[in-house]
């Protein structure tokens, strides 16, 4: 079991706390994740890390309140523990200096790209960060991103703050304007894929984080796999980061799309017996 330290509420849907977890933070390298439970009958999360402190001996993570899982986890106050809290698990992003990178993080991937833009920036990187989301309420860390990356941008969907549209339009401008040597981007799948397609067409070198459905997390299962340039690669063991020009994303949100049924009728059925326990105490 591993203790909530520390809990911030980010948007209106994302939620970030910073766990006691020595064993993984002594461990920990940007880009790696963790599988959580919150109880001992719970789902099993796949949460990257979004920051850790070995001298504290703490992990950060970000998470977005999606479904049944995710809103449970929502609910744990600070001093509540988490039943299982496994990692660091994957292969971390490779550290070196690439020359002018440039991080796409879009959503609640604003959390998983901020390691990776730190420690390219470490290591001697150029770092240009965009990050966006659908409106200006569900972005988070601006402030954060600024420390580690040389150049800024931020877009929303609605422009209900700073460019209106998407990361795509600002990558864009970007690729054409400088010589970019890699990019790397994390967010919706949707978004990871419409980036990849823009830098294949400049062939700019990009690395994409997957998030796909995963059970143990050790390669055992094979529930995350995923088609990367022909061949089949579990993402929990082979990435999860990835060359963003070789990923099936089609395949990949297909499979995404595998247990919507399912996740909305067990959110449904927790909402009931939540809003049946509050009304029990309420009449007391």
């Amino acid at each position: 079991m591993v203790t909530i330290l520390q809990k911030k509420v980010l948007t209106p849907q994302t939620k970030l706390m910073v766990v006691a977890a020595p064993r993984v933070a002594k461990k920990a390298q940007p880009g790696q994740f963790v599988v959580l439970r919150i109880d001992q009958k719970g789902e099993r999360i796949p949460l990257t890390i979004a920051d850790f402190d070995r001298e504290q001996g703490t992990v950060t993570i970000v998470f977005q309140e999606v479904g049944k899982s995710t809103f449970m986890l929502g609910e744990l106050k600070e001093g509540d523990q988490i039943f299982d809290f496994v990692g660091p698990l994957g292969k971390p992003i490779e550290e070196k200096n690439f020359g002018q990178v440039v991080c796409v993080g879009g959503g609640v991937g604003i959390a998983p790209i901020y390691p990776k833009a730190q420690a390219l920036k470490e290591q001697g990187n150029r770092v240009i960060s965009i990050i966006g989301a659908r409106s200006a309420n569900l972005l988070f860390w601006e402030e954060e991103m600024k420390t580690v990356s040389d150049e800024l941008w931020v877009a929303t969907d609605d422009g209900s703050y700073g460019e209106r549209g998407f990361v795509t339009q600002i990558l864009e401008r970007i690729l054409e304007k400088n010589s970019i040597d890699l990019v790397v981007a994390v967010g919706p799948v949707v978004m990871m894929k419409m980036v990849s397609l823009l830098t294949k067409k400049y062939q700019t070198p990009t690395l994409v984080s997957l998030n796909p459905i995963m059970v143990d997390g050790t390669g055992m299962c094979g529930c995350c796999r995923v088609t990367v340039g022909g061949e089949c690669k579990f993402t929990c063991v082979d990435g999860p980061v990835f060359d963003g020009h070789q990923v099936d994303f089609d395949e990949l949100q297909a499979r995404q799309r595998i247990y919507l049924e399912e996740e909305k009728r067990a959110l449904e059925e927790w909402e009931l017996k939540k809003a049946e326990e509050e009304s029990h105490y309420a009449t007391r």
